[in-house]
C-alpha cells in the first residue's frame, strides 16, 4: 500500500490497482482507485499495469458486503443444534442455554472472532440485532450497555462496521386475554428492559463512532407489547436512525397475532407506525398479499436469511413479490449456520427456483446490489456499497482462479462469484482504505479459528 501525507499529517492516502472491478452493472478490467481520508477519492479505468507503490489485488473486487442481520452468539450453536431433529422453538431452548452462559468479557471474545470470520468472508459492515442487554436474572450491568459495548469494541478491533440494532425485547408472548402478553421467563429476563420507556432510556446512552452507527430493533410483535410500539418507532425516528423487527418468520406468530389483535404481524406494525423506509423486516416470511401491498407501500426492506431459514425449516419467503411491490431486498446469516453471503445471495435465486420450478428470478448484477448497496442502507449507510468517489472505501476481492471460480471468461465474473464462489475464495478485505484481510489471512485477528474454538469452548465448559 502506498501511504503519503500532506505537510500537516492529515489526509492519508492510497492507491489499490484491481485486475478486474464490478461496478455496479460490468467487470471492468484495469481499474485504479485511489483513497484519502477512508473514501473513495478517484477511479481510473484501463489501467493495463500497478502503478508505481499501488497495492496489487487480483481477482474480482466488489464493494464490501453487508450482513444485515446478524446474532453473534448464535455462532456458538454451529453443530451443536445439528444433532437430532425439532423445530425452531427446541432450536431456542439450546439458544438461551448459550445466552445464559455470556458476559461482557466472554461477549467480546466471541464476538472478536465471529466478525473477524466475517472479515474473511468479504463482509466489511453488521447489523447487530442485539438483545442480550443485562445479567442473568435481569439485573443491569453498573454499565447497563455493557453487552452492547463489548459487540461494538469487537467489531472495531475485528476490522469491521456494525450497527448496533439495540432490540427492544419486553415480552414471552402474547397472554391469553385480547391486549395481555405474558411476562419474560427465567430465560429471557436478561433480554428485558420490563418497558420500551426503559429500553430508550438505556439505549439513548450508547455513543456511535465513524464504525459504530446505533439503531434500534423491536424483536417481534410478539416480544412487544403493540401498546409500546410506537415508543421504539419514536426513538428510531427522532434519531433518522435504522428500524429493525423479526416479521413472519413463524406461522405460530401469526395465528398467535390474529388471535390477539385480530390481525397480522404486518398489520399491528403498520397501525403502531413502525413500517417505513428505515425500517427493514428481517425474514418477511410467512405474509400474504396484504401484507406484501403494506411493506411495498411503505417502502419497508426486507432481510432474506436463507441458510438460517431452510436451517431452522422456516420456509422461503415471497423476496420476489416483495421486492415487485416496492420492498428493497438485502441480506443476513443470522444465526451464522454459515458465515458467507455470496451462499445467501445465491440461495435466495436458488429457493425461488425451487419453489415456482422457474429459473432467473434475479441477475448476478441484482443479487450483489443486496449483498451490498441496499444491505448497507438498511444499516444506515447510504455512502457505502459502491466502488465510486466519495463512496466509503470498503471492498472485497474473490479469486478467480480457485477450483470453484476458474474458467469462466472475465466479462462472467460476477455470476462466476456469485453462484460458484464461497467465502474461503475471498482474498482481502479493506474497509476504510485498511487492510484488514490480505491474501486470505486476517491482519488483526493471528489465528481467527483459534479464537473461535476458544470462545465457543467456554460456553460450553
Amino acid at each position: 500500500m502506498q501511504l503519503t501525507t500532506t505537510p500537516t499529517g492529515a489526509r492519508r492516502t492510497a492507491t489499490f490497482w484491481m485486475s478486474h472491478a464490478w461496478l455496479g452493472t460490468h467487470v471492468e478490467p484495469g481499474v485504479t482507485l485511489d483513497v484519502a481520508d477512508g473514501r473513495i477519492a478517484g477511479i481510473r479505468t484501463g489501467v493495463d499495469a500497478p502503478p508505481p507503490g499501488a497495492t496489487v489485488l487480483r481477482g474480482l473486487t466488489v464493494p464490501g458486503l453487508a450482513n444485515t442481520h446478524s446474532h453473534a452468539f448464535h455462532r456458538a450453536l454451529r453443530s451443536t443444534v445439528q444433532v437430532g431433529s425439532g423445530t425452531f422453538w427446541t432450536w431456542r431452548e439450546l439458544m438461551y442455554q448459550v445466552a445464559s452462559r455470556l458476559t461482557p468479557d466472554t461477549y467480546y471474545d466471541l464476538a472478536r472472532a465471529v466478525y473477524a470470520e466475517m472479515a474473511l468472508a468479504g463482509i466489511t459492515a453488521v447489523g447487530e440485532f442485539h438483545y442480550l442487554h443485562h445479567a442473568p436474572g435481569g439485573a443491569p450491568y453498573n454499565n447497563p450497555n455493557a453487552m452492547g459495548e463489548a459487540l461494538i469494541a469487537a467489531a472495531d478491533a475485528a476490522g469491521i462496521r456494525i450497527t448496533l440494532l439495540d432490540t427492544a425485547y419486553l415480552a414471552a408472548g402474547f397472554g391469553q386475554r385480547a391486549g395481555q402478553y405474558r411476562e419474560p421467563d427465567q430465560h429471557q429476563l436478561r433480554f428485558s428492559d420490563t418497558t420500551a420507556d426503559a429500553w430508550a432510556e438505556r439505549a439513548s446512552l450508547l455513543k456511535g463512532s465513524d464504525h459504530a452507527l446505533i439503531g434500534a430493533a423491536v424483536h417481534s410483535v410478539r416480544a412487544v407489547p403493540a401498546g409500546q410500539l410506537a415508543t421504539v418507532a419514536k426513538w428510531a425516528e427522532e434519531r433518522q436512525a435504522p428500524l429493525h423487527v423479526h416479521l413472519s418468520e413463524q406461522t405460530a406468530e401469526n395465528d398467535a397475532c390474529q388471535a390477539a389483535h385480530g390481525c397480522s404481524p404486518t398489520r399491528l406494525l403498520a397501525d403502531h407506525g413502525v413500517l417505513g423506509p428505515r425500517t427493514t423486516g428481517i425474514h418477511n416470511t410467512h405474509v400474504s398479499s396484504e401484507d406484501i401491498a403494506l411493506l411495498g407501500v411503505s417502502a419497508t426492506g426486507t432481510c432474506m436469511c436463507p441458510t438460517t431459514e431452510r436451517d431452522l425449516a422456516d420456509g422461503i419467503g415471497p423476496a420476489v413479490a416483495l421486492q415487485r411491490a416496492g420492498s428493497p431486498l438485502s441480506l443476513g446469516s443470522d444465526s451464522h449456520a454459515v458465515i458467507d453471503l455470496f451462499e445467501e445471495a445465491r440461495a435466495m435465486e436458488l429457493d425461488e427456483r425451487l419453489r415456482t420450478h422457474t429459473r432467473g428470478h434475479w441477475t448476478a448484477a441484482a443479487l450483489l446490489r443486496a449483498a451490498t448497496v441496499d444491505g448497507h442502507a438498511a444499516l444506515g449507510r447510504s455512502d457505502a456499497g459502491t466502488l465510486e468517489p466519495g463512496a466509503l472505501a470498503d471492498f472485497t476481492t474473490v479469486a478467480l482462479d480457485s477450483v470453484r471460480t476458474a474458467g469462466p471468461v472475465p466479462r462472467l465474473a460476477a455470476e462466476a462469484v456469485v453462484f460458484a464462489a464461497s467465502a474461503a475464495d475471498v482474498r482481502h478485505t479493506v474497509v476504510a482504505g485498511r487492510h484488514i484481510v490480505r491474501d486470505g489471512q486476517h491482519t488483526l485477528v493471528a489465528d481467527v479459528p483459534a479464537a473461535l474454538a476458544s470462545a465457543i469452548a467456554v460456553l460450553h465448559g
